[in-house]
Formats: structure tokens, C-alpha cells, sequence
């Protein structure tokens, strides 16, 4: 969050600044106005810009640069074509400009700005300033005041929101639909790294331009080929939230809004179910995937390499576990990584170490990142609340050690510490000079999980009180984004529990941080274009990239968040995670090496991750928004449950049919009807579609089929073949669906 007063704004002024405000103060040409809502739009023509002044009266407003031109210009206003409010002309010696404005009022006030231009001749754009500028009551940037809750992050979602406190203009998102954008990008050979932000008042989108040192004719937008150069989206909210939970709710609600405004790239169906018969055989037989200590069998971090650690063999374990439950049998290698467990208990400390005893001494065999701690306790209570014993007694065994930790840190975790003693090795990150502040989340879950199987309401209190110490983080509680999935979930349960409204509210906090870390674009640079990025989450508050073992596991704990919510789930915050989901059902393929060309790999990786292997069926940790070579870390053998969460989550057994259903959304109930007739229900928002598909079983004939939408519309496939009939749904309600 970054605020700021009248001074601090009118010390840091710009020339385009007060160019903007003389013009306003008398000049420029008005071109077109229109109505949205309680707000007017005046579109107008200064000595080098076309703005849009958005205004309510006597709340002040907005300026939104549509072109820049820098040099003489004319406008003519065109007829709009149906669905717009304005169709404007810019003609200069650079070219043709095109404005479309779009507007809309359902529940919130929509303004839409597409700017595309048609170069005259071959031209490397110069600076282009900001494209945002708030205004007060008398059209001045320089009176006004606000708070900037959330901007872009390196490559993630180009988004803005913020508040113009005074005057009481209201809140404001601001959504750069970046997908539009790529031909730009790939014609310049620039990327979208941190663009949308600024300093107040100049906010907004900052086009980004050629390194100077580059070849001109290499970057040089083509002579007469239209390009889009701007695709800018504001939401309006009128009044001032009454604090940061509200704040985020509107946040998702607006970013919600926005989505359903932009074109959607394409979902693929995926055979999770091959990929994870695929990944089962090769931790079981590969040599790359395990090693031997003290007569147990683990498993390795990476491909051939590192020390095994608790997290790795307990993500890897309890992803087996669903598979086992899924497919109606367990597979051998789940109870023989089980057996070694117990050496990485220290009976001392009374607690999971991270390491085995034997660990080399190039690792501190007492250090451990505070995640580390909780999260396998969060994947052994899983086996436990499943009834698995031996699970059940390593993780009461390891609570007292865990609450212990929290309290020594008040619930405010540092990077990395001694398990001995408690001594800090890291505090903050460097990114951002915090610790890890989104453990309270993962944390509280675990203490969910201990309510649970104990009844001891000390657990409730801790989990309680770790989602309340977060409180006043604002936007900033990500720090990896699974442990904020993970925390949203906490909160929810929490909510659950005691009825508190404050708990649903502050779910709302960590899935805003969760969210301003996506990537809700396709991005078509360099080697990005041969994987898919969009609803991609960044991995870490401060990495670059999206990181498989985060993408399956913020997978899984929005699953229990939806299933806790419910029906009093904000529809929005429903809608995005639903989408989060479908996306990554598609998306998460490309993290396989067998998925991307070999040129879109990186032949080296960190030093100790060992190398990539494309014929093992382990996903690689690290793909980019920005189009470097994929896997520079490594290959995960502890990613390897990402391919059972997704078959045991898109697949569902339907007993004695000679199929097996697949549906990219969270199905909240299957209810058998009859011989050849069941029910399904899902569990999104309108007015998004799911993908259902009736997948051929082997040795088995798809039978002739009938789905039916609950208003008692008949369905019909949008494609089909000998092995898979397939579907666009309604997102949310019930379906009905027979067979001969």
C-alpha cells in the first residue's frame, strides 16, 4: 500500500503533468461526451494528447491519456459501431490512431479504451508518458490526494487499484488486458515488466520502448500494419472502503468484472490420467527419482540430485495417497516412502527436521525456511483425518513443537531460522525487507487439521490468532503463493467454525494478495509462445516465474475453500478461482519437458538441481510470462503429485457406465439417478462455462448420450470422436445426464 498527501504530490511534477492541467484549465478541443452510470465522460484533444476525462460531480475524477502524439495532430469522430460509445480518428505524421471507447453499466461503472495505431512508415515509438491521471474538483491533478493498494508485479496481471481520497472520487481498477498487446511486444522486442503503476498523480500504464543500444530496424514497428497499443479497462466503485477486508473484497470483485470483459484464450483437455500412471512408474523405476538411507527409500528434490527433505517426500506421499484412494488401490511405493519417515523425526526436539541425520555438510542440518515446518504437518494430517496411524502419531507428536515456533515468533515468521534454538538466519526477504508472511495461513490450517482429529480447542485459539496477526498486511500478505492459497482456506474454515464474519472477510485479503501475483495474460513472447501462461500464478512475492509445485497445491487448497464457502461466497471470488482451476488443468501440462520444443529448455540448471530428463514424466519447477528458456532451476521429482491431484480432481469414476467423466470445474455433488442416468452439480458462477467430457474407458464403446441443463435446455457436444464426447456447460447448477 502506498499513500499520498498534497505535498508529496505536488514536489514530484512533471512537464506532461502540467501540460495536462493548463489544458484543462481552458484549452483543448472537445471531440465527444457520453454518459456511464452517475459518471460523464468527456473526450478532448490537448496540444500533444486525446484524453478522456471521466467525472463525477463534485467528486472529481479521472484523466485517461487514449494517444499520445507529441507533434500536430487532427481528429475526426467516426460512427460507432454497435457495443461502442465512441469511434475517434487521429491522424499525424506518425500515423493513423483509432479510439474505441466501450462503456457499461450492469452493477459497477465499466470504461473500456482500445488505441491501436497504423504506422506510415516503418517508426520506433518514443517515451510515451502514463496514461492515469486523478483530478479534484476543479480538473487539477496537483489537488488531489489517494491511497495505491495494489500495482503489477514484474510480469504478472498489468493491474492498478487505487482510491482518490480527496476529493471522494471513490476506488478504481485499473486492467491493461496485456494479451492484446503482443504484437507490440514482439514487434519491439521490449516485455511487460512492471509497466502498470507510477508514482501519484501519474499513474497507469507506461508503454514500454526499445533499449536505445538495439538495432532500430529490429524494433521498429511495420509500416502500414495496425497494432494495438493500448487495451486499458476501468471499474468504479463511488465510495471508500471501511477497511483493507473490504478493500479486498472489492478488489476481487472488480478485478472479476474486469475478466469477464477480455477474450478468453482456449482450455485444452489434458489425460491427467495417463500422465499420473506415467509419473507413478517412474518414481517407482527410475534411478534418478529415489535413493536409499539407513534402508528406507525416498525420495529425491530434484531429478538425481539434493538431500531428500520432509516437504519433498510428503508432497510426493500424500499426492499418492489420493491416487491410491482414486483408483481403488494403493500403489506399493506409497507405504514404502511412508516407512522412512520417522528418521526425519527428531524425538529431542520433537519435531520433523527438514534433512535426515546424514545429510552433507554443505546443508545446515538446523536450518529451516518457517514454511518448511508447517507444511508437511499439513500433508500428514491429511493421512491422519484419512485414518493412517502412523501419520496420526507423527503429527500430534509434532504439535507442540509447531505451536512452540509461533509463539516464540509471535506469529510473524522469519525467512529461515535454527530449529535448535530458534536463532534467526534470514529475517526479510530482500525483495521487500519482510519476513514470511503468509505462514500464519498454512499454519492455521495445520491447527484446523489438530482441532479436528483432537477436539482441543488450543488448536482453534492458535489458528485464530495467527489469521488475526496478519490482519493490516493489506495486499501485501503473498509471499509464496500456495501458503496464501492455504491461508485464504484457513480463513474460510475458520469462518465455518465460529460464524465470524471477520474470518470470511480476511479470506478475501489473502486471495486479493494471491490474485495480484497472477498472470491474467496470454503471453506470446519468445519462448512463452510455445506454453500457456494465462491465470498463472508467480511463484514467489519477488520470482519471475510460475512454478509447478505452487500451481498444484494452491490447486488443492482452493478446493476446500470453495467447498467451505459455499453459496455466501462472493460470486466473483467463486468465478476466479473456478477459473483458476480450468486454466491450470490446461496449463500445467506444458510444465512436462515431453510437452515443449527442446529449444524452449535450458540446457543448464541451478548447480545442485541435478538436469532435466525429458522421458521421465516430472514436471520442470520453472516456466516464464516473459519467454526465457523454461526449467533454469530444475526438474521436480517433488512435483511429481501435481499429475495425481489433477486425474484424481478432472476424473470421476462412474460405476459400471463405460465411461469416466471430466469436468474442468469443481463438481460439488454426483448423485446416481438410475442404471444410466446421474446427476451432477458444479459449483461456479454464471455466466462462465465448464468443459464436461465423457471420456471412452478402455476395452469399452461410448454409448449414446443426453446432458441436460437444469432449466431443461438440451446439450449438445461441440465435438466428439470414439473417445471423448465433449461439452460447454453452465459453470454453476445442476446437469443431468443419460445414456443408452
Amino acid at each position: 500500500m502506498a499513500s499520498t498527501t498534497l505535498e508529496e504530490a505536488r514536489s514530484s511534477v512533471s512537464p506532461y503533468l502540467l501540460a495536462l492541467k493548463d489544458s484543462l484549465d481552458g484549452g483543448g478541443k472537445p471531440i465527444v461526451g457520453f454518459d456511464l452510470g452517475e459518471l460523464t465522460v468527456e473526450v478532448r484533444a490537448t496540444h500533444d494528447s486525446v484524453f478522456a476525462i471521466v467525472r463525477r460531480p463534485g467528486e472529481g475524477g479521472l484523466a485517461v491519456r487514449a494517444a499520445y502524439l507529441g507533434t500536430a495532430f487532427e481528429t475526426r469522430l467516426l460512427r460507432a459501431k454497435p457495443g461502442e460509445a465512441a469511434r475517434i480518428e487521429v491522424t499525424s505524421a506518425a500515423g493513423r490512431h483509432e479510439i474505441t471507447f466501450f462503456r457499461n453499466k450492469d452493477m459497477l461503472e465499466r470504461l473500456r479504451v482500445v488505441v491501436r495505431l497504423t504506422p506510415t512508415r516503418s517508426m520506433v515509438l518514443p517515451f510515451v508518458p502514463r496514461d492515469l491521471y486523478p483530478l479534484d474538483e476543479r480538473d487539477d491533478p496537483l489537488g488531489t490526494t489517494g491511497t495505491v493498494e495494489a500495482a503489477q508485479r514484474g510480469h504478472n496481471a498489468g493491474l492498478l487499484y487505487f482510491r482518490i481520497d480527496q476529493p471522494g472520487f471513490g476506488d478504481v481498477l485499473y486492467f491493461q488486458n496485456l494479451t492484446a498487446l503482443n504484437d507490440y511486444f514482439r514487434a519491439t522486442g521490449t516485455t511487460p515488466d512492471g509497466v502498470v503503476g507510477g508514482e501519484w498523480p501519474e499513474l497507469g500504464y507506461l508503454l514500454p520502448t526499445p533499449a536505445r543500444d538495439v538495432d532500430p530496424a529490429e524494433v521498429a514497428l511495420p509500416a502500414g500494419q495496425k497494432i494495438t497499443l493500448s487495451d486499458a479497462i476501468l471499474i468504479f466503485r463511488h465510495d471508500a472502503p471501511p477497511h483493507e477486508r473490504e478493500s479486498a473484497r472489492r478488489f476481487i470483485q472488480m478485478l472479476g468484472d474486469a475478466y469477464r470483459m477480455i477474450d478468453l484464450p482456449v482450455v485444452h483437455y489434458r489425460d491427467w490420467i495417463d500422465r499420473a500412471e506415467r509419473a507413478a512408474r517412474d518414481l517407482a523405476q527410475a534411478p534418478e527419482a529415489t535413493i536409499r538411507h539407513y534402508g528406507h527409500l525416498y525420495i529425491h528434490p530434484y531429478t538425481g540430485a539434493e538431500y531428500p527433505d520432509i516437504m519433498a517426500q510428503m508432497s510426493v506421499i500424500a499426492a499418492l495417497h489420493g491416487w491410491g484412494k482414486w483408483r481403488g488401490e494403493p500403489l506399493p511405493l506409497e507405504a514404502e516412502l511412508k516407512k522412512g519417515l520417522k528418521k526425519f523425526y527428531d524425538p529431542k526436539l520433537k519435531t520433523l527436521r527438514r534433512y535426515l541425520p546424514n545429510v552433507g555438510k554443505e546443508k545446515d542440518a538446523d536450518a529451516v525456511d518457517s514454511w518448511y515446518l508447517y507444511h508437511p504437518l499439513l500433508n500428514l494430517g491429511i493421512l491422519a483425518l484419512d485414518g493412517d496411524e502412523d501419520a496420526r502419531a507423527l503429527f500430534l507428536g509434532s504439535l507442540d513443537y509447531a505451536v512452540k515456533a509461533a509463539r516464540h515468533f509471535d506469529y510473524e515468521w522469519p525467512v529461515q531460522y535454527k530449529v535448535t534454538d530458534f536463532t534467526v538466519i534470514a529475517k526479510n526477504a530482500p525483495a521487500d525487507g519482510r519476513g514470511q508472511t503468509d505462514v500464519g495461513g498454512v499454519y492455521a490450517w495445520v491447527m484446523l487439521q489438530a482441532f479436528e482429529l483432537t477436539d482441543d480447542k488450543t488448536y482453534l485459539d492458535e489458528a485464530r490468532i495467527a489469521i488475526e496477526k496478519a490482519i493490516g498486511l493489506r495486499f501485501n500478505v503473498n509471499y509464496q503463493a500456495n501458503l496464501t492459497a492455504w491461508g485464504a482456506a484457513a480463513c474460510m474454515r475458520l469462518w465455518r467454525i465460529t460464524n465470524n464474519d471477520v474470518y470470511l472477510e480476511q479470506s478475501y485479503v489473502y486471495l486479493a494478495s494471491f490474485l495480484h501475483n497472477s498472470v491474467i495474460w496470454d503471453s506470446q513472447i519468445g519462448h512463452a509462445a510455445a506454453y500457456e501462461t494465462f491465470l498463472a500464478v508467480t511463484c514467489l512475492q519477488d520470482a519471475p516465474y510460475m512454478a509447478m509445485y505452487e500451481c498444484f497445491d494452491s490447486f488443492v487448497a482452493f478446493e476446500q475453500y470453495l467447498r467451505d464457502g459455499g453459496p455466501d461466497l462472493e460470486p466473483e471470488a467463486r468465478m476466479l478461482i473456478n477459473e483458476y482451476g480450468k486454466y491450470a488443468l490446461s496449463r500445467a501440462w506444458y510444465y512436462y519437458p515431453d510437452a515443449l520444443p527442446p529449444q524452449a529448455i535450458a540446457e543448464k540448471q541451478r548447480e545442485t538441481n541435478g538436469h532435466i530428463d525429458a522421458k521421465l514424466s516430472f514436471p520442470l519447477e520453472d516456466l516464464y510470462p516473459d519467454g526465457q528458456q523454461a526449467g533454469q532451476v530444475g526438474q521436480e521429482v517433488y512435483g511429481a503429485g501435481a499429475a495425481f491431484i489433477f486425474a484424481t480432481r478432472a476424473f470421476h469414476n462412474v460405476p459400471d457406465a463405460p465411461f469416466r467423466l471430466y469436468c474442468d470445474y469443481l463438481v460439488r455433488g454426483i448423485e446416481r439417478m438410475g442404471d444410466r442416468a446421474l446427476t451432477i452439480t458444479l459449483d461456479g458462477s454464471e455466466p462462465c462455462t465448464a468443459n464436461l467430457r465423457l471420456v471412452r474407458l478402455k476395452r469399452h464403446k461410448l454409448p449414446r448420450t443426453n446432458v441436460t441443463a437444469a432449466a431443461g435446455d438440451t446439450l449438445r457436444p461441440y465435438a466428439s470422436d470414439e473417445d471423448r464426447i465433449d461439452y460447454h456447460v453452465p459453470a454453476s447448477g445442476r446437469l443431468v445426464i443419460t445414456w443408452e
